[in-house]
């Protein structure tokens, strides 16, 4: 049994998240997991998975995340968060609802606090909907920009960024959560060499102190010499050329349709680079998940704590009927795990 529990908050009420969390726990993928959030919506969770898979998940509700460590496996455990809005197992699956998004939104901030005062090891967090959150009227349009807010605790913001990653290929994003001209905008030299930075950081948490970072282009063909944009020139390079002069395997730019082939890792097409740096969102998600939602990990890079996430959203069409698959959950508890330790 691991020494320090782990927390998954329970996602959005209305989507998939409290169903995976509670098939991750109750196959006793994660040790030392608890869920934070609404018991009912665990246990309707629960009861949904029971009757379409025939498996029987006990839930329990503890008082305090040491006590994850102590009760039996293959048990839901559920830590209840007071102040939640009232009613959540009794929305309907499939829908965008503010109160869904309020509390998802608050189980962040609390395992946030339980992470920054030391008593879980990690936090897993569960899909929320940003739609809902919006609605909800929370600022922060996902994950990482309320984890980022949460984690400085009212002091200057931390840089950070998103990584989505599974066995073979691991990317990490300049920018995340804009359109694609603002993420064209957010391509500068300080943010490409700040991106550079912290995966270069980072990778030591998994075992690799001097990551080969390779650097995508942000146009077809990486400019191709400034034919086709020179945004190579003007902004990727000179930060390329800064990181290596701090001692940082960066490499590139690289033509982003070949870049993701050259890193993808496996047994028998060794990766030619540890992982790559995008330059938006869509970039760098496409290609790991291609290979397969079930298999990838979100990993904020940056925080003063670990938070990994599965690779994939709320599922509303799935959600209510006791099928999603729990492997990106499973995965990213698995890789959270590591990280912490």
């Amino acid at each position: 049994m691991t020494a320090t529990p782990l927390a998954l908050t329970m996602g959005d009420a209305c989507g998939i998240g409290p169903e995976i969390a509670a098939m991750a726990l109750a196959r006793g993928a994660l040790p030392g997991g608890f869920v934070m959030g609404d018991i009912a919506v665990l246990r309707r969770a629960a009861a949904v998975v029971a009757v379409a898979q025939g498996v029987s998940l006990p839930v329990i509700a503890i008082e305090c995340p040491a006590d994850a460590l102590s009760l039996p496996p293959r048990c839901v455990l559920v830590l209840p968060l007071a102040g939640l809005p009232r009613g959540l197992a009794q929305l309907p699956y499939g829908r965008v609802d503010a109160r869904a998004g309020a509390a998802a939104a608050a189980c962040i901030r609390a395992a946030v606090a339980l992470a920054r005062r030391g008593e879980v090891a990690a936090i897993v967090t569960a899909p929320i909907h940003k739609e809902a959150l919006a609605a909800a009227g929370e600022l922060y349009p996902g994950h990482t920009e309320l984890l980022q807010a949460e984690a400085a605790g009212g002091g200057p913001a931390c840089p950070v960024r998103m990584m989505l990653a599974n066995e073979e290929l691991k990317t990490v994003l300049v920018s995340i959560h804009v359109s694609l001209r603002r993420a064209i905008e957010a391509v500068t030299v300080e943010a490409v060499l700040e991106t550079l930075r912290i995966a270069h950081a980072s990778a030591a948490r998994w075992g690799q102190p001097r990551p080969r970072i390779a650097v995508a282009g942000l146009n077809p063909h990486a400019g191709e010499g400034g034919l086709f944009g020179d945004e190579e020139q003007r902004f990727i390079a000179p930060a390329i050329e800064a990181a290596r002069r701090e001692g940082i395997d960066a490499r590139g730019p690289f033509a982003p349709d070949t870049v993701f082939m050259r890193a993808r890792n496996t047994s028998e097409h060794p990766g030619e680079f540890d992982l790559v740096v995008a330059m938006y969102h869509d970039q760098g998600l496409i290609p790991v998940k291609y290979l397969g939602v079930e298999r990838g990990v979100n990993v904020t890079l940056g925080l003063p704590f670990v938070r990994t996430s599965p690779d994939h959203g709320t599922a509303f069409d799935l959600a209510g009927t006791g099928r999603a698959d729990p492997s990106s959950m499973i995965a990213a508890g698995e890789m959270a795990r590591r990280l912490s330790e």
